[in-house]
């Protein structure tokens, strides 16, 4: 569970111990982005960080990716110090990031190339992915002839398909309308409670993370501090005509708000 005092790991699967980015070190007028975060989140927790625009959301993203360093603190995986990205972190962005000269299930395969597998391996491991994110039928289809949403279930099975401890997104579904964003929540629930992955999801939109996420880290704006960790205690599926639902989208407001 998501915890803003203490980083002892345990058997917790991320440990986001004091981390602080300065942008800039070496100039006359740095900035500081991130500022001491901490938090911790157990093995198979859904976890979303939301805050002000410019609070450093996805400047942790990519700490915690290990596709950028922190300037002071760690982000530890089971223990173990991040110092780059790897196979236990899997990752989807909202950009897609698919190529389009690959067909769905040769985009779906690209990290297990990376793998010691063989082709008939990577080929069984993809369709079940692609099974799993409900594109079968479009296995031979390109980038360019796929919906937005379609293109995000890809990138999903990608991340997916080399079997990572940790599921990382970026706010994933900025790029699709209303309707589909809906719909990929709904479904991302279902494969999040299929493979039992912890997933840790960053949104601007309070309302998703109060639909999608078993806590809700608040991040402060300028630099990002950790304002609050939120524990959602509401039954699965959620409605936003619930009148909790309102209460926890209000009181996560009022968090950002108060930033």
């Amino acid at each position: 569970m998501a915890r803003v005092d203490g980083v002892a790991d345990g058997d917790r699967r991320v440990a986001v111990d004091g981390v602080t980015k300065v942008f800039g070190v070496e100039d006359d007028d740095p900035v500081r982005a991130l500022d001491g975060v901490s938090f911790t989140v157990e093995a198979g927790e859904f976890v979303c960080i939301v805050g002000p625009s410019g609070c450093g959301k996805t400047t942790l993203f990519r700490i915690i990716a290990g596709l950028e360093g922190a300037t002071d603190g760690e982000v530890r995986l089971d223990g173990d110090p991040v110092t780059g990205p790897a196979m236990d972190r899997g990752m989807v962005f909202q950009e897609y990031g698919l190529f389009p000269w690959r067909t769905v299930i040769e985009n779906v395969a690209f990290g297990l190339e990376q793998q010691d597998t063989t082709a008939e391996e990577r080929r069984s491991r993809s369709q079940e992915m692609i099974d799993l994110v409900g594109l079968d039928g479009f296995e031979s289809a390109y980038p360019n002839e796929l919906s937005g949403g379609m293109k995000q279930r890809v990138g999903i099975a990608r991340a997916l398909a080399v079997d990572p401890a940790m599921l990382l997104m970026d706010e994933p579904f900025g790029s699709v309308d209303a309707q589909t964003r809906n719909m990929l929540h709904d479904e991302l629930l279902d494969i999040w409670a299929e493979t039992e992955k912890t997933v840790l999801f960053v949104t601007h939109d309070v309302e998703e993370a109060v639909k999608l996420a078993d806590r809700v880290v608040v991040l402060s704006s300028g630099p990002g501090t950790v304002a609050d960790v939120v524990d959602v205690d509401l039954d699965r599926p959620r409605s936003r005509t619930d009148a909790a639902f309102g209460e926890y989208q209000e009181r996560i407001l009022g968090l950002i708000h108060e930033s």
